[in-house]
C-alpha cells in the first residue's frame, strides 16, 4: 500500500510540470512572438530561425518546468540560444555601433521584418531595436521588454550590473530619438519631456502590441 502510495504521488506530481507536447503548443501558437524575440535579439533571419529551433529543442529536451511556467522558459530558451550564438559583449558595443553608422542604417541584413502577426505594423519599432548596438539590442530587449531584473539580466549576459543599465540607458535615448518615432509616440507619451521618456512610451507601444492575441 505504502509504495502504491508514492507512485499515486509521483503521478499526480507528474501532470504539474510541461510535457515536450506541451511545449511544442506553446512554440507553435506563439509562433510569431517567439521569433520576434529571437530576431530583435540577433538582427538576422537565419540567425533568429536557429534560435526559435534550438529553443523548441532546448525546452522538450531540458529540465522539468512547472507549466504555470513553461512560457516564461520557452521565451527564456530563446534567449540563452541568442546569446550563445552572437555573443554580446559591452566593450564591443561602440565599435558595432560605429560599423553600423559606416554601413548606413538601410543597409544593415535582417531589417526587413518576416511576414506575420503584427510584423508590419512594427516595422518601424523592430528597426529601430535593430539598429541599437548588439550589447545595447540584448540589454533593451531583456531588461525592458521581457522584464528580467537587473542582476537577473546581467548575470545571463556576463556583465556587470553598472554596463547593462548604461547600454539600457542609451538604448532608451537611441530609440527615443529617432525622428519617426519621436512623431508617432507623441500621442503616447503625454510629456514628450526627454528622450527617456519616449523610449518608455515606446515600450509601452510595443508591448501593447505584443500582448495581442496572434
Amino acid at each position: 500500500m505504502k509504495t502504491l502510495g508514492t507512485n499515486h504521488i509521483a503521478h499526480h506530481n507528474s501532470t504539474a510540470y510541461a510535457t515536450s507536447a506541451d511545449f511544442c503548443q506553446i512554440f507553435d501558437s506563439d509562433m510569431n512572438r517567439l521569433y520576434l524575440l529571437a530576431f530583435l535579439l540577433t538582427g538576422d533571419h537565419a540567425t533568429a530561425e536557429k534560435c526559435f529551433v534550438l529553443g523548441l529543442e532546448d525546452s522538450k529536451n531540458g529540465n522539468l518546468v512547472f507549466k504555470d511556467w513553461a512560457q516564461s522558459w520557452a521565451r527564456r530558451t530563446v534567449i540563452a540560444n541568442a546569446i550563445r550564438m552572437i555573443h554580446p559583449r559591452p566593450q564591443l558595443a561602440m565599435v558595432d555601433h560605429q560599423s553600423r553608422n559606416q554601413s548606413g542604417p538601410g543597409k544593415h541584413a535582417g531589417t526587413e521584418p518576416r511576414a506575420g502577426a503584427h510584423l508590419e505594423t512594427l516595422r518601424e519599432e523592430v528597426i529601430a531595436i535593430i539598429a541599437l548596438p548588439t550589447f545595447h539590442r540584448f540589454a533593451f530587449v531583456m531588461s525592458v521588454l521581457e522584464g528580467y531584473s537587473n542582476r537577473e539580466a546581467s548575470l545571463l549576459l556576463d556583465c556587470s550590473v553598472a554596463e547593462l543599465v548604461a547600454a539600457r540607458t542609451h538604448a532608451l535615448q537611441q530609440i527615443g530619438g529617432r525622428p519617426e518615432l519621436h512623431r508617432k509616440l507623441a500621442g503616447i507619451d503625454a510629456t514628450g519631456s526627454s528622450l527617456a521618456d519616449a523610449g518608455a512610451a515606446y515600450v509601452t507601444r510595443v508591448m501593447s502590441l505584443l500582448a495581442t492575441p496572434a
